[in-house]
């Protein structure tokens, strides 16, 4: 016990719910190192606040409903608090797939070229992942099965399983998992540094590194989940996303060819200019056109 980790005793500091504080958090850190990535590619990197704009809301939704899609059961006749985020509750595959595609929409509508800013951006998803698992430890949830290893975590008797009451130290999967995204972190950086891979291939490469993680955290995992066939769901989903990514590798190839570019932008395009840059030279109307004929 003297080596546990405790736990703390409200999931409160003062009036912020630490819960979405650690989401807030990880969602700044991954929109600055996103910034950072995408200037040193040659892009603008206020495309990146335009983007989160929109992906971060979408990635909100998508994460929420996958986890009451999954979990619905357990807000059967209490419908209201699915909307109650801040009690905990996210989804990561829910939120990694709307995000992902809202996010490409807008980095679309701004002229960047998909591959190139997937490159930039993605290593950033599992830096926000690994601090908003923070908020799963300020709120006692999403442990797993009991241990007496010195690193579980001391959980309060009022959050521990029915079959678990009598256990009081338990896997620290949330732990678990913060460190696999950091370590996927600096690994996705450190491989597209090399150049090595076909400009795009840092999505699938952070999706088999974030679900083989996922895999077998989820199976030391003893919180409420849907079962199908014996499994848990997000196992199924883990498989089905390692299976996605190794075809996605087969179908696209893995390494670098001749012809593929590292340009940040669409052909003819070349940044995405201010409000402030287009008022300072308008396009010239058609008398003024006449006039310089």
């Amino acid at each position: 016990m003297l080596g546990s980790i405790p736990s703390p005793g409200s999931s409160t500091l003062g009036p912020f719910h630490m819960y979405g504080l650690m989401i807030a958090l990880g969602v700044v850190a991954a929109v600055e190192l996103g910034r950072v990535r995408w200037r040193a590619r040659g892009g603008n990197p206020d495309d990146l606040y335009n983007i989160a704009m929109w992906a971060v809301p979408a990635g909100l939704i998508g994460a929420r409903l996958y986890h009451v899609l999954t979990d619905w059961r357990s807000y059967e006749g209490r419908w209201l608090d699915a909307f109650k985020i801040w009690q905990g509750g996210l989804g990561i595959p829910g939120g990694m797939a709307l995000g992902i595609a809202v996010g490409v929409w807008a980095a679309r509508r701004r002229g960047a070229r998909l591959p190139s800013i997937l490159d930039a951006v993605v290593p950033a998803l599992p830096l926000a992942q690994a601090i908003g698992r923070l908020g799963n430890w300020w709120n006692q949830e999403l442990f797993g099965r009991p241990t007496s290893l010195p690193w579980g975590v001391r959980i309060d008797a009022v959050h521990r399983p029915l079959e678990y009451i009598g256990a009081s130290t338990f896997h620290p999967t949330f732990l678990y998992e913060m460190l696999w995204n950091l370590a996927l972190c600096g690994a996705l950086i450190a491989i597209d540094r090399r150049r090595v891979l076909r400009p795009g291939n840092i999505l699938p490469l952070y999706v088999l590194g974030y679900f083989l993680g996922r895999l077998w955290i989820e199976s030391l995992r003893v919180d409420t989940a849907s079962i199908i066939a014996g499994l848990r769901v997000n196992i199924w989903l883990s498989i089905l996303g390692i299976g996605g990514s190794l075809l996605t590798f087969a179908i696209r190839g893995l390494r670098r060819r001749p012809g593929d570019s590292d340009e940040p932008y669409v052909d003819g395009h070349h940044g995405s200019p201010s409000p402030a840059d287009i008022s300072e030279h308008p396009e010239p109307d058609q008398e003024s056109n006449h006039e310089s004929l």
